[in-house]
């Protein structure tokens, strides 16, 4: 075997072999196969571009070129050509790092290796330097900006064959006076030329960019707003940019056309965004069309709350603000599969507190907790799912060496409106009174045709829709909707099986069920539709309990297991009972009317085979 073919297996090999421990380590299926799905062409290109820069060293060797393994032409030859090859598009993360000049060394080459790693696995970063809250000069606020940018950059060195490059600002400053603040607008700061990030994206190089800007009569340099810059990226590589700026050749349109704005990194030492409401004190999961508002609105009531004399409190604040916004106004620009991942550079770098570090820099893997942003890049979701109670969420250590519950990243996503009816806002949601008028399926504030198909898509079976309207017709609870019926959920009040059907009931014994839980196939599993449901289940209708069945056999269970307060597998029957709650196997009459209702709620079926919901 000539040198050449064993370099060649060897670059191959060791390819393969980095997918799959990374693809192993706390990825379904599911999630493995939606990831090679949309990577593989990236991941097919990569591997051939190896092969090809192998194949150019040995030709540059006369002892090497002439070993053609028995086959005839130069190795160029044998090789296809990468650029002549239709291209697949490229996927690229922004990212704003934020005050890196407060970073250690070693927090800077964990960054670098987590970049690299991303790059390897077919989303390469641009990088906007932002080197907040320095004082000085804006002369001397440029000058530390590009400090900074040459020193992530040669950390990016160290880890990755192609390297960083710190790019001359593509960036123009426009004249804003009199002009909106819409993420849509672009006059205020524009790309004007992207012939040198395209082309860095191109050789598959980390472009570094520091957060300055030319004035358009190109009469000086001047520090611009990070967030803006951000923005003006991510207008400039999705195609959005106004008119009224120079325009691009039409080569340069084209490649612009294949650059997909994938991910948006926020790297802060504020970490994620904070939560009140939250067990773990920060959205892991924010459902930006849904909790944006809540968001902002408990920001600046922190902010004007908060005591003059603890500035840094404030600035937090200030930045976690800033944060929220700059997420849901790129995120308004990139295609709803798009998400922002918001961490501190310690979890990027994945570094283990001081005391654990055995020697030498920071490995992506080697910590015990996951680097939030592979795991987003693989699975689309956050490190911890956002609708686990609280005893669940597993303890880690943070940046400082404390402990906390969950992770310090939170995952944003446009999202999607989430409608409850009745309303839990404007009354909780309570048994049914006697001759009281309740909601039902077939109100008009109700698309039953598109509920109807929701809850088939779903279980692949077909609803008996006249049988179920009669069943839930006087104890409806009320129902939740994600989106433009992407999931949904139906919540009943039951009798106990033991209660005579035609007398009254103590309300108190009425059970709280989950009837039907439903996510359309092309969104399960992505998007965090099943979270979005299940959060608003157990937050706002039924925040003291609920419980529901599944067959036991049923895979998603173990998804039950995790987010239930207990469960129990019913005897002689094929169902397993779940439940959120509290201390309910305390209460014997109440976990014997659950498990009544459990045993008797007839399906509703269309092909009266009585298998399990």
């Amino acid at each position: 075997m000539s040198l050449r073919t064993t370099a060649l297996k060897k670059a191959s090999s060791s390819f393969h072999d980095f997918l799959v421990s990374v693809l192993e380590t706390s990825v379904t299926k599911r999630d493995a196969r939606a990831y090679i799905n949309k990577f593989a062409p990236l991941l097919e290109r990569k591997r051939i571009g190896f092969k090809q820069q192998i194949a150019k060293s040995a030709a540059k060797d006369p002892s090497k070129a002439a070993q053609k393994d028995g086959h005839e032409g130069s190795p160029q030859s044998t090789q296809p050509s990468v650029e002549d090859a239709t291209q697949p598009p490229h996927y690229v993360a922004i990212v704003k790092f934020r005050a890196p000049q407060e970073a250690d060394d070693n927090t800077i080459l964990g960054v670098a290796k987590s970049l690299s790693a991303l790059k390897t696995l077919g989303l390469l970063s641009i990088v906007v330097v932002d080197c907040d809250g320095m004082t000085g000069t804006d002369s001397e606020r440029r000058h530390a900006i590009d400090t900074q940018a040459n020193r992530i950059a040669e950390a990016i060195d160290f880890f990755d064959e192609e390297g960083a490059i710190v790019l001359g600002t593509p960036l123009t400053i426009g004249d804003s006076v009199g002009k909106g603040t819409s993420p849509y607008v672009s006059e205020d700061l524009f790309v004007t030329d992207s012939s040198s990030l395209l082309q860095s994206l191109q050789d598959d190089v980390i472009p570094i960019i520091p957060s300055v800007g030319e004035t358009e009569q190109n009469i000086a340099y001047k520090c611009v707003d990070a967030n803006d810059a951000v923005l003006a990226l991510t207008r400039q590589l999705s195609g959005l940019q106004f008119l009224g700026q120079p325009t691009e050749d039409k080569h340069i349109m084209q490649r612009l056309k294949a650059t997909e704005v994938y991910r948006l990194i926020i790297l802060d030492p504020v970490g994620g965004v904070p939560a009140n409401n939250r067990a773990t004190g920060r959205y892991m999961f924010l459902n930006l069309e849904q909790e944006y508002e809540e968001v902002t609105q408990s920001l600046e009531e922190s902010i004007s709350r908060s005591d003059l004399n603890n500035l840094e409190a404030v600035q937090d604040n200030q930045h976690h603000l800033r944060n929220a916004q700059l997420a849901r106004k790129a995120l308004s620009l990139l295609p709803p599969t798009s998400s922002a991942i918001i961490t501190t550079p310690q979890d990027a770098a994945n570094e283990r507190p001081q005391d654990e570090v055995d020697s030498g820099w920071p490995y992506v893997g080697t910590r015990r907790k996951l680097n939030p942003l592979i795991h987003n890049l693989l699975t689309d979701k956050p490190a911890q799912s956002s609708s686990l109670p609280s005893g669940r969420f597993t303890p880690v250590v943070s940046s400082n060496g404390a402990a906390q519950l969950g992770s310090s990243t939170t995952l944003a996503k446009r999202g999607m409106h989430v409608t409850i009816l009745p309303d839990p806002r404007v009354s909780m949601w309570q048994p049914p009174r006697p001759g009281e008028r309740r909601l039902r399926l077939t109100d008009a504030s109700v698309d039953l045709p598109r509920l109807v198909h929701l809850i088939n898509d779903s279980f692949g079976r077909e609803l008996d829709v006249e049988h179920y309207l009669k069943r839930v017709e006087e104890n409806l609870a009320g129902i939740i909707i994600a989106g433009e019926y992407e999931g949904g959920a139906i919540l009943t009040w039951e009798k106990p099986f033991d209660v005579d059907a035609t007398g009254d009931v103590d309300p108190s014994r009425l059970v709280p069920y989950l009837d039907k839980f439903a996510v359309l196939r092309k969104s399960q599993g992505a998007g965090g539709v099943a979270d979005i449901v299940f959060n608003a289940m157990v937050r706002d209708c039924f925040p003291y309990g609920v419980c529901w069945r599944s067959r036991k056999d049923n895979p998603v269970n173990k998804w039950y297991h995790e987010r239930s307060a207990g469960s129990l597998k019913i005897r002689d029957m094929n169902w397993a009972m779940f439940w959120t709650t509290p201390e309910l196997a305390l209460d014997e009459q109440k976990f014997r009317d659950y498990e009544s209702v459990c045993r008797g709620v007839e399906p509703s079926w269309a092909d009266k085979k009585h298998i399990v919901d």
